[in-house]
């Protein structure tokens, strides 16, 4: 089973982490793998890729012609790849020498049409004592309770995913109006594949905590007003979703209620056996980010032509 897997990147200043990120594609256990980097529209960074990447053996690469965002790159990188197995990693992160080995041992021991897997934060600076556990989702990382071993879900994070190629290319693979394009960012672009996959097959994607990426959190995404930022636009995008896709499963509110329910009066009781100022902070901060996702998604509520404006 060939596997080919996916890094796209754009800006300059991140070229030492994609390289990072290339070098662990490069050392996995699993030996039928081929490599396809996506360079989005910048010629330097194509240039470097090339000197430093160039006479690797079973690996391409590929520049747009101009910066056209990270669902194009990632849908133009599994159309080149030749791989019955197309995976995919964020450009700030690096792979477990065996995270292809453990998607293949799903793939091959069950009919799954798409695998994902653990995204686990690698700080690289403190992490500051505000930030709860609960929100790591705002910066791409497996939260607590997102799914048990094995389990179905819409989608994993797009910094630990992957399909089988004919299927993911079958549904349109990503919607280029959303993720990242220069400072535009529509949020959870990998949901319109998780939800067109279970309209087209009746499946999700099986979750495999076993497969481990580490992401990289830079300081500004323990800035509280990014965060504070992040979270707006997470509820608007939710709500552009909501229009898009009304009858998908609705994971994150479910999440959110469950984080109401469950995780908070544990947070409270732990606080009343136990106080502490960051228990205090990290309790304030789950209200306030809950508080500003709703408000998101108000504010593109009450937004003309929501959709439209998303996609422009």
């Amino acid at each position: 089973m060939k596997v080919s897997v996916v890094v796209c990147t754009y800006p300059t200043d991140r070229y030492e982490c994609f390289h990072e990120c290339v070098e662990s594609v490069l050392e996995q256990t699993y030996e039928d793998l081929e490599v396809v980097l996506v360079i989005d529209g910048n010629e330097e960074v194509y240039e470097w890729t090339v000197d430093d990447f160039g006479d690797v053996p079973n690996l391409r690469i590929h520049c747009n012609d101009e910066n056209r965002g990270i669902s194009y790159s990632r849908t133009k990188g599994a159309e080149l790849a030749d791989g019955e197995i197309v995976a995919m990693i964020d450009d700030d992160a690096t792979a477990e020498p065996d995270w292809i080995e453990t998607l293949v041992g799903t793939y091959e021991s069950t009919d799954a049409l798409a695998v994902g897997g653990d995204v686990r934060p690698d700080w690289q600076v403190e992490k500051p004592d505000f930030f709860p556990d609960e929100f790591y989702w705002l910066v791409g990382c497996v939260e607590p309770g997102f799914a048990e071993d094995g389990e179905e879900v819409r989608n994993t994070y797009g910094s630990n995913i992957s399909y089988r190629r004919d299927v993911f290319l079958n549904v349109g693979g990503y919607d280029p109006n959303t993720g990242r394009k220069g400072e535009k960012h529509l949020q959870a672009h990998e949901a319109p594949v998780g939800i067109r996959m279970l309209e087209e097959y009746g499946r999700g994607m099986v979750f495999i905590e076993d497969a481990v990426v580490h992401h990289k959190l830079f300081d500004y995404r323990g800035d509280y007003r990014w965060l504070v930022s992040r979270s707006f636009w997470q509820g608007y995008s939710k709500r552009v979703m909501d229009l898009l896709y009304p009858n998908a499963p609705d994971d994150k509110s479910a999440y959110l209620k469950q984080l109401m329910t469950q995780y908070v009066p544990k947070r409270i009781a732990e606080l009343v056996r136990s106080p502490s100022m960051p228990k205090v902070k990290q309790l304030v901060t789950i209200f306030v980010f809950t508080a500003v996702v709703g408000l998101g998604y108000l504010y593109a509520m009450v937004t003309p032509d929501v959709v439209e404006k998303a996609n422009a």
